[in-house]
């Protein structure tokens, strides 16, 4: 830990103002008599940013599953690995061929991501196009602790080295009728009459074959269906929207390949972060991993932050996946606040640093949570929600001028979460009135 505040101490200057006695005595009993966190089991970690010292700890070396936490993990290993852009395409010539590789970008054909800028290059090109797939993956499509039922929710497509609409079906009502994009699976969309009283539209598990109920889908409805995953498909896929021939290949990636960038870098990041999206921080560790390492070697990523970072760490941690979606991720208040120093070691301006949070009372997860505070959002944190599981850490401005980091780690309560999201909202709005 003492190499982990030395680095960070590098970065910040030490303020007399704030190096003075602190009583943090009132904001332990807000915690302590509070009679929602003591229904269920919590952990909460205050660091002051501005005098680089821990300043109240309550069960923060207790392990928690961080939930979508460890996109906070995930944003750090990409500034660690990812330039300004994203890498789009790997490509080579060869006479009247062009030979191209996926390198996991996320971004192609996403319906809020994509600059074109690949697309424009396929579509563009005036050689003949052959794909060749990538090495086959660790995990293919699914990381370890993932739930399988949750295999045609919005929130679990399948991972691969050439996504394509981010590997989800868009669904939408037009005129009482289901379109979908891409339009290539409107063919596999079953109407069947099964009695219920709403709307409903579900995937068969093992293939690409939709059925939805037979009454008239609601004004405005919008639903992202993940699909299976294979070469196959993507290529047809790819062959449909260039309305050009793709053929699919075997051909190692020789050392001389060009490269073709995508979307800014920090765009991807603040997506993942603000709506707190899976698929884009599964696929920015594979992105990571292909630049350290040439292959989506995760695995190898994972065991390389955590000898050159988290073994600083006060706390052992154990992260299986970068978007919190498995319950075998272990972490503590510490460790949440701990990267959170890294990040802002490597991101001091704090504008910037805030535009990769959500805003309280502003935008992302956080847009309806907070108030502002005499008109200004004063808390830009990372919110994580799973089964038992609401957790928030990130960043806070007090009326006084302190800046802080902290981390409210939640679990094993029963029902929805919501009384314990305004219960944090109350205590951290306390901390920004009285210090």
């Amino acid at each position: 830990m003492k190499r982990l505040l030395a680095l960070c101490a590098t970065v910040f200057t030490i303020s007399s103002l704030y190096a003075q006695t602190i009583d943090i005595t009132p904001l332990r009993r807000q915690l302590e008599t509070s009679p929602i966190l003591a229904k269920h089991f919590f952990g909460f970690c205050l660091y002051d940013l501005d005098s680089n010292r821990f300043l109240l700890g309550i069960n923060e070396e207790k392990y928690f599953t961080p939930a979508s936490n460890a996109k906070i993990f995930t944003l750090h290993t990409a500034l660690q690995s990812l330039g300004d852009s994203i890498i789009g395409l790997h490509y080579i010539e060869r006479g009247d061929s062009l030979i191209f590789w996926g390198t996991g970008d996320p971004t192609f054909l996403h319906n809020r991501l994509d600059s074109k800028r690949v697309y424009q290059f396929l579509k563009n090109s005036d050689k003949k196009l052959f794909y060749a797939p990538s090495k086959q993956m660790e995990e293919a499509f699914y990381r370890k602790g993932w739930a399988i039922e949750d295999y045609d929710e919005y929130y679990q497509p399948e991972l691969s080295g050439f996504p394509i609409y981010g590997n989800v079906v868009t669904f939408r009502e037009r005129n009482g009728q289901l379109e979908c994009s891409p339009s290539y699976f409107q063919q596999a969309v079953e109407t069947v009459y099964n009695g219920e009283g709403k709307f409903t539209l579900t995937r068969v598990f093992d293939r690409n074959w939709f059925t939805k109920s037979a009454n008239r889908p609601p004004r405005h409805y919008v639903n992202e269906k993940p699909f299976r995953y294979s070469e196959e498909l993507f290529v047809q896929l790819l062959q449909d929207t260039l309305r050009k021939n793709v053929t699919r290949i075997n051909y190692s990636k020789p050392a001389n390949f060009k490269t073709v960038y995508s979307t800014s870098t920090k765009d991807v990041l603040r997506e993942m972060m603000l709506p707190s999206d899976n698929f884009l921080a599964e696929q920015l560790q594979l992105m990571s991993a292909l630049v350290r390492y040439g292959d989506f070697h995760t695995l190898r990523l994972r065991h390389e932050m955590q000898r050159e970072f988290h073994r600083a760490f006060t706390d052992e941690i154990t992260l299986v996946d970068g978007s919190g979606l498995s319950t075998y991720n272990k972490v503590t208040p510490r460790s949440m606040v701990e990267i959170l120093l890294l990040i802002r070691a490597m991101i001091p301006d704090a504008a910037q640093l805030h535009r990769l949070f959500p805003t309280g009372g502003v935008d992302g997860t956080l847009k309806r949570a907070y108030a502002l505070d005499r008109g200004e959002p004063f808390v830009w944190a990372k919110t994580g929600t799973i089964h038992a599981v609401h957790n928030q850490s990130g960043f806070l401005l007090t009326r006084s001028g302190r800046n802080l980091a902290f981390s409210f780690l939640n679990t094993n309560f029963l029902g929805s979460e919501s009384s314990i999201r305004k219960e944090m909202v109350r205590i951290m709005t306390f901390i920004r009135e009285h210090y």
